[in-house]
């Protein structure tokens, strides 16, 4: 993976996704993107291709994209995705590659 750089233009790119991904923090937010997640994203006035990227968990695209870490685990919380499978994602790779290079016995 190439160095990746949260800058000023990549910040405001993802400001849509990093503020309606921020609002779960927000239990009934969590609550009804769960219900309706398609709703969800309408009403946070995401476009086709950043509903896309969530609708398939595109968790380097998004992060390309400009969606914050600190956003994307509250994306990753609120569908059961853990950080290991979210991070192995950024690197290309599945969860067993991800954990082989890890030094944390039992982690998942």
């Amino acid at each position: 993976m190439a160095n990746y750089l949260f800058d000023l233009e990549r910040s405001a790119k993802g400001l849509r996704i990093n503020r309606f991904l921020h609002s779960f923090a927000t239990a009934a937010v969590r609550a009804r993107f769960a219900g309706d997640p398609e709703q969800a994203m309408a009403d946070a006035g995401l476009d086709d291709v950043e509903r896309d990227m969530i609708r398939r968990r595109d968790w380097r695209a998004l992060m390309e994209h400009g969606a914050s870490f600190f956003c994307l685990e509250k994306l990753a919380r609120a569908t059961g995705v853990s950080n290991p499978e979210m991070v192995a994602a950024f690197r290309g790779e599945t969860l067993a590659q991800f954990l082989a290079t890890r030094r944390v016995p039992g982690a998942r």
